[in-house]
């Protein structure tokens, strides 16, 4: 049934792909690697390269952290997760958290500064985005944002060792500003939001583009075509 649903799906994104609605790249690295999350919060993750002392920075939690919680689990790792969103603060607030799970109320952008989110369509959806399109509300909530590299500077961390990234499409000016600041990162799991008609393939192509030219390399990609994981 999983090859079944697997090559049912790569087919549609054959199909998507040939009308520019997709996009489909191969792996550059094998890595031994190992898939964490529930469906629909899944990353692929390389095992050998997190320990105990990694640095773990996971930008947007929503209300699944199932993610950050086998990390943990599985590695005894702490990590850093940040999200600035009153539902999913809120959200955290009824959540048995193990001790190394520390979250920040603030998002990550390329600024440091106040951000706009706008609220989901869905007022049973949790997911708040600073892209402002079809997919959201015009409603609004304001809501403190940083850079990374200035988390960093505060947390007192020269590197990371991995750095999760479901922002709602902001990532792609996060990933101009990580590549422009030249940041230390072992991997990179990201997802990607061109399904979005407002976003569209051209920038995740961009972006993935400018990942691989700074020495980025895919191990990774969901069957979505939409969670890609690089090493650094």
């Amino acid at each position: 049934m999983r090859k079944l649903r697997t090559a049912l799906r790569t087919i549609k994104r054959l199909g998507r792909a040939s009308f520019g609605k997709d996009v489909l790249y191969r792996r550059d690295v094998q890595c031994k690697y190992r898939v964490l999350g529930r469906d629909g919060a899944q990353f692929a993750v390389c095992p050998n390269l997190i320990d105990s002392d990694s640095v773990v920075y996971s930008c947007g939690i929503g209300t699944d952290i199932s993610f950050d919680l086998e990390l943990i689990q599985c590695y005894g790792t702490q990590v850093h997760a940040f999200d600035p969103t009153p539902r999913s603060l809120e959200w955290l607030k009824t959540q048995n958290l193990p001790g190394q799970f520390r979250v920040h109320a603030y998002g990550i952008a390329n600024l440091d500064g106040i951000s706009s989110f706008a609220l989901p369509i869905s007022f049973s959806h949790v997911s708040h985005s600073m892209v402002l399109g079809k997919s959201h509300r015009k409603a609004t909530v304001s809501a403190p944002v940083r850079r990374i590299g200035s988390i960093m500077k505060e947390l007192g961390h020269t590197r990371i060792d991995l750095l999760k990234m479901d922002i709602e499409g902001a990532e792609y000016d996060v990933i101009d500003d990580l590549v422009t600041g030249a940041i230390p990162i072992r991997q990179l799991c990201i997802e990607f939001h061109h399904r979005w008609p407002e976003i569209g393939v051209t920038k995740t192509r961009r972006a993935i583009d400018g990942l691989r030219a700074s020495g980025y390399r895919i191990f990774h990609t969901s069957e979505t075509g939409e969670e890609y994981s690089f090493l650094g």
